[in-house]
């Protein structure tokens, strides 16, 4: 255990991190922060005192990559959305809405098969397959990789339209809720909306866990989630709802002991932010701190027709969807990045985590930006590299009026490397607030340029260096 404050200054840096997990005393002072042996990240100021100087918080972009999934299948079409993606053991899952639209002069429907959930799979995060299941027929045949179809169900009508699917991280899950998914009721003749939750235990088999809707209160048009939240241990949902008279597109979260009661409703809350209409969640710990939460929530982001829209790209079919609802023809939206340690108060960034990107077909419109839940670790392209995030995210949404193009392209971007407290060549510095942490050293992820450099300083709590640990002592690194 040691109490501390850090100073780093800085020519270029990137991430901090807690301490090891070495077996030490353990003093503690109420007027310290403990991180024990946690990864901290610099994507909120929660171990930062304060920075000086030119140092700044910087928020960093996915870097685009391949095509993973093109979703040109006749039982998929221009309207697949909402993916899940997870690790399990040795192979990776991919779960996903496949639905089409007819867009017409005057009419946009999606109405030309009913929704299914599909599935695909990959030995690397990087290329993927889509396995013929043999389970669902389409057109008289199950030669395809469809999971379920929405339809009467019991009571319940299962839409598949905006599914969730995780594998369960409960220690203690039984062997037939070893997959779990949450999958909006959407029951025509009684108006129910709610979501149901079901279990697997292959993820390609399904049952109702319960008879009816377990969580009621929303909107749910969107992909609602939930996890095993392994550090509170309990599960988490995060999910669609219109708040206030103005029905604000927003997000309302709740928690449950085993799937089927939810408890503790709340609506996220961000601070001092603007008001922003927000419209998926896409909301998980970080797999490598599951003590933050990490979000990418959509921003919708209303607009009407100006000259501005006849320069962006698949002008033809943006026009002819305008017909049918404007705003489906001039609505944009972008993925933002959001965190947080009590899973109810939310750091939102306001700059675009995700923006649209360089013009070019499938691009700038609504349902783009759409990025796929959640996380995973695959290797770098770097031979020797350490491994990088990647990130899934929709594109082509609407297709094109000659033919389908909905695709979900593959981004990357470092490990932890979604802020960092960044400064230039002329310097800044970053001083912790006092904390303890358990072992007997702390690790700083960082990068420099070959002319820049970082040199750290142990305080104690009133600021002054520990004897052999100022910066005069450190050699730059």
């Amino acid at each position: 255990m040691v109490m501390a404050a850090v100073m780093v200054m800085m020519g270029i840096v990137g991430q901090a991190y807690g301490g090891n997990e070495n077996d030490t005393a353990k003093l503690r002072s109420k007027h310290d922060l403990p991180i024990g042996n946690k990864l901290q990240l610099f994507i909120d100021d929660y171990v930062v005192e304060k920075i000086n100087g030119a140092a700044v918080y910087r928020l960093h972009h996915p870097e685009p990559r391949e095509v993973s999934i093109e979703h040109n299948e006749p039982w998929e079409g221009s309207g697949c959305s909402f993916h899940s993606v997870f690790q399990d053991g040795n192979k990776y899952r991919m779960y996903y809405s496949a639905w089409d639209f007819t867009i017409r002069e005057g009419s946009v429907t999606d109405n030309a098969h009913p929704y299914k959930l599909c599935y695909a799979e990959s030995d690397d995060g990087i290329v993927w397959r889509k396995p013929n299941l043999g389970l669902v027929a389409f057109n008289g045949s199950k030669n395809n990789n469809i999971v379920m179809m929405s339809g009467k169900l019991g009571n319940v009508y299962p839409d598949l339209g905006h599914p969730c699917v995780f594998k369960d991280a409960n220690p203690n899950v039984p062997a037939d809720a070893k997959y779990k998914a949450l999958i909006r009721d959407w029951s025509p003749a009684s108006g129910m909306r709610g979501m149901l939750a079901f279990k697997s235990s292959d993820g390609f088999h399904w049952t109702l866990m319960a008879d009816k809707a377990v969580i009621t209160d929303g909107a749910f048009d969107s992909q609602n989630i939930a996890f095993w939240d392994e550090d509170r241990k309990e599960y988490r949902a995060y999910w669609r709802y219109m708040a206030g008279a103005e029905a604000i597109r927003s997000i309302r979260t709740a928690r449950s002991k085993d799937f089927i009661n939810w408890t503790d409703q709340q609506d996220l809350k961000y601070g001092d932010a603007p008001e922003t209409q927000l419209y998926t969640n896409v909301t998980k710990n970080y797999y490598r701190a599951p003590h933050i939460m990490i979000g990418f929530p959509v921003r919708y982001v209303s607009r009407k027709w100006s000259a501005s829209h006849d320069q962006l790209p698949d002008l033809a079919n943006r026009k002819l969807r305008a017909t049918g609802e404007e705003r489906f023809g001039t609505a944009l939206t972008e993925s933002l990045l959001m965190t947080s340690r009590d899973r109810v108060n939310f750091k939102r960034w306001e700059e675009a985590f995700l923006r649209p990107g360089i013009e070019r077909p499938g691009t700038w419109q609504y349902g783009q930006q759409y990025i796929a839940w959640s996380l995973v670790e695959t290797a770098s392209a770097l031979p020797g590299a350490p491994p990088e995030i990647s990130l899934y995210a929709v594109e082509g949404f609407w297709g094109a009026i000659e033919k389908g193009m909905d695709v979900l392209r593959r981004y990357t971007i470092r490990q932890d490397g979604f802020v960092s407290v960044n400064a230039p060549m002329s310097g800044g510095e970053l001083i912790t607030k006092p904390l303890t942490f358990d072992g007997n050293s702390l690790l700083l992820n960082f990068s420099t340029s070959a002319a820049g450099e970082i040199k750290v300083e142990l305080q104690d709590k009133n600021g002054r260096p520990l004897k052999g640990f100022s910066l005069e002592d450190c050699e730059p690194v």
